[in-house]
């Protein structure tokens, strides 16, 4: 054990090693309540690719595009730190989801609809929300069954 940490402090500094361990902590303990914060507050048919989205729709243009570019943002940084929880501690399957519901690229329904339709994915958020009494989500029935 003390040969991989010698190891590791030739090519990392350990200031940087602090650092990303204080990340990953405070990143752990942040999608911890943001992510059931979030899932919680979806309406239940937010994922059904059925049901029209419109984001901000009778806004001013430019609100509208301002509200798009920080939603855009904020949803690659979610969908990063997701990415990294999948290495470190976190929730990094939920913490990605969330990412691509912010993110606004082609076939993104197909996609959300698609991850959220696996069965312990949708399991988990729906005993989350019905730990707060909220409505199960639902997706459109899959047509090959």
């Amino acid at each position: 054990m003390e040969d991989i940490l010698i190891t590791i402090q030739q090519w990392v500094p350990v200031d940087v090693f602090v650092g990303l361990t204080v990340a990953s902590i405070v990143g752990f303990i942040g999608s911890l309540i943001a992510i059931p914060w979030i899932l919680i507050r979806l309406p239940s048919d937010y994922f059904d690719t059925r049901v029209p989205r419109h984001w901000m729709k009778d806004h001013h243009p430019v609100l509208r595009l301002v509200g798009l570019i920080i939603k855009n943002v904020v949803g690659v940084v979610f969908f990063m730190a997701g990415f990294l929880m999948l290495f470190l501690p976190g929730q990094g399957l939920l913490t990605m989801l969330i990412g691509i519901s912010l993110m606004d690229f082609p076939n993104k329904r197909k996609l959300e609809a698609k991850i959220v339709g696996q069965h312990t994915i949708f399991h988990a958020i729906n005993t989350m929300r019905h730990k707060f009494n909220r409505l199960p989500l639902t997706l459109e029935p899959d047509p090959k069954k």
